[in-house]
């Protein structure tokens, strides 16, 4: 196959990332952690392969992720870990439905809530 015919390869297992559904380039852009100018140009991975970001998505179609170690969630101020689960998970069910809705990629992102005077 020829390298053009490939998806992106995860920078951690080396094996392909399929479509964009498991694309953790593209979950960190549906939540704002990357701009769309760095989509061509950062590195790839699977969701599962990168655990510290996985762990926040909770939602019945995705296997749970637990880190050991200081990034654990179940290290952290339990009102932060229910606004990033909260949001991360929100992120996923997008990136899930953004393939099938025929939108730019420009209309991925979430918009993030504004919390100015709380």
């Amino acid at each position: 196959m020829a390298k053009c015919d490939q998806g992106y390869m995860c920078e951690v297992c080396g094996e392909e990332v399929e479509d964009i559904t498991i694309s953790d380039l593209y979950l960190r852009y549906v939540i704002g952690e990357i701009e769309a100018r760095h989509l061509m140009t950062a590195p790839e991975r699977h969701l599962r392969c990168n655990p510290v970001l996985a762990q926040f998505i909770v939602d019945p179609g995705f296997e749970p992720v637990v880190v050991e170690g200081p990034f654990d969630k179940r290290l952290m101020p339990a009102d932060d870990v229910a606004r990033r689960e909260e949001f991360t998970t929100r992120g996923w069910r997008r990136l899930q439905e953004v393939r099938d809705l025929g939108l730019p990629i420009s209309d991925y992102p979430l918009a993030r809530e504004s919390t100015a005077g709380h």
